[in-house]
């Protein structure tokens, strides 16, 4: 994948598969799958991070420390690797919608 920004999304059609870190703080995301040890992710799941979960960065601590995700009615914090390990598609307001060629023009 050739990208200016060193990351791991990719696209299926037209959603979008992008990692929870991705995600900018306010925009939504579906979760998808949780790629991570047995025992972490049966413990994201009891906190709420579970297939097809609607989960929304909150906030980020400065230096790069954990971030504050908002999910089932809570707010969990998780350390980047964590996040980089749960895959999301990206959820557009009706509002925000562009022409894929328009989000390819801003990106470049």
């Amino acid at each position: 994948m050739a990208s200016k920004r060193k990351h791991l999304s990719t696209e299926f059609g037209h959603a979008q598969v992008l990692t929870l870190a991705e995600l900018r703080v306010g925009e939504r995301g579906i979760l998808e799958r949780l790629d991570l040890p047995e025992d972490l992710a049966r413990r994201l799941m009891e906190l709420g991070f579970l297939p097809g979960q609607e989960v929304v960065p909150a906030r980020k601590a400065p230096g790069g420390g954990p971030r504050v995700f908002r999910v089932d009615g809570s707010e969990v914090a998780l350390r980047s690797d964590t996040a980089r390990r749960l895959f999301v598609h990206r959820v557009v307001a009706a509002g925000d919608r562009r022409s894929r060629k328009a989000q390819l023009k801003k990106a470049n």
